[in-house]
């Protein structure tokens, strides 16, 4: 545990059972006396990606958590209100912060089923002990896939440098959103993924104007399985390691353009281009709108 702004925070790598691989967030396990200015500074000191703080613990039960059929979803579990934070801005949702939470509360509390209040939606995640690993399944919000218009397509394609005759053209470029918004778009080859140089203001400006949180950039490596990398100039960083709430964008993308079954297991690799290689694991289910998104964890020592 270590401090920033007066406040104790926790450093936990998400996706990656190694300190060195996957996303590291900050998780401040009690930020119910921290205001947006407060929560804003730590997690800009801590310069990560993300960085996540919960405000309010509930008691079980309490919000009638509720699943996209209006079914009760993880009746019992400990809720929580969860806010994220980029070093510029809070976001609506952030995966590897909200897995990094989860494990942090499994290792403090033990494993089993949380509900976390974000400001896209009720996210339910559940933690379970595989060996000496803890790993934690967070459940999306409903999805929506959306078009992009041929003008904005060009302007992000601009911004990377990438010519158009570089996308894959079995996998069209679209929004996806799972409780944030990603533009998709697809290498065809390996090298194009790997040679990642953009214009950050220009890419930045086009993503504000957009609303998206990052750009979800893959190559398909086989039918389940993907390379991702994750653009985040809005947030103040270049690139994003491994990234939750894209992953779970872009397997509804998958289900929506009928790019895989509709219950499918999908494996994404990401950050091995940055040096921190994470894997995600992707679910999706014919029964539930919802996508699934799991991965272990650790503690990063102070």
């Amino acid at each position: 545990m270590s401090r920033h702004s007066g406040t104790e925070v926790l450093r936990y790598t998400a996706f990656s059972a190694d300190p060195e691989g996957g996303n590291p967030a900050g998780v401040v396990l009690d930020a119910s006396g921290l205001d947006d200015a407060a929560m804003l500074a730590v997690a800009a000191e801590l310069g990560y990606s993300e960085s996540a703080f919960l405000t309010r613990r509930g008691e079980p039960g309490d919000a009638g958590a509720q699943d996209g059929t209006g079914a009760p979803d993880n009746a019992g579990a400990r809720e929580y209100t969860i806010r994220y934070f980029s070093p510029k801005a809070e976001v609506p949702f952030c995966g590897h912060a909200t897995v990094a939470t989860a494990l942090a509360l499994a290792e403090r509390d033990g494993p089993g089923d949380l509900v976390f209040r974000t400001p896209a939606g009720t996210v339910p995640v559940t933690v379970t002990r595989e060996g000496a690993e803890l790993r934690a399944t967070l459940t999306s919000v409903e999805p929506d896939v959306l078009d992009i218009a041929p003008a904005d397509l060009a302007e992000a394609l601009a911004a990377l440098d990438w010519p158009a005759a570089d996308l894959d053209p079995a996998l069209p470029p679209r929004i996806a959103f799972a409780g944030a918004r990603h533009l998709v778009l697809a290498a065809a080859t390996r090298e194009r993924l790997a040679d990642l140089s953009y214009d950050f203001a220009r890419l930045e400006a086009l993503m504000h104007r957009l609303d998206l949180t990052t750009l979800q950039l893959v190559w398909r490596q086989a039918p389940d399985v993907f390379h991702v990398r994750d653009p985040f100039p809005v947030g103040g960083v270049v690139e994003d390691p491994a990234t939750g709430a894209a992953a779970a964008a872009f397997g509804a993308y998958l289900r929506d353009r009928s790019l895989v079954p509709a219950t499918a297991v999908l494996t994404l690799h990401q950050g091995e281009d940055m040096g921190r290689p994470g894997t995600l694991t992707v679910e999706l289910r014919a029964d539930d709108a919802r996508v699934r998104v799991s991965g272990t964890g650790t503690r990063i020592g102070d």
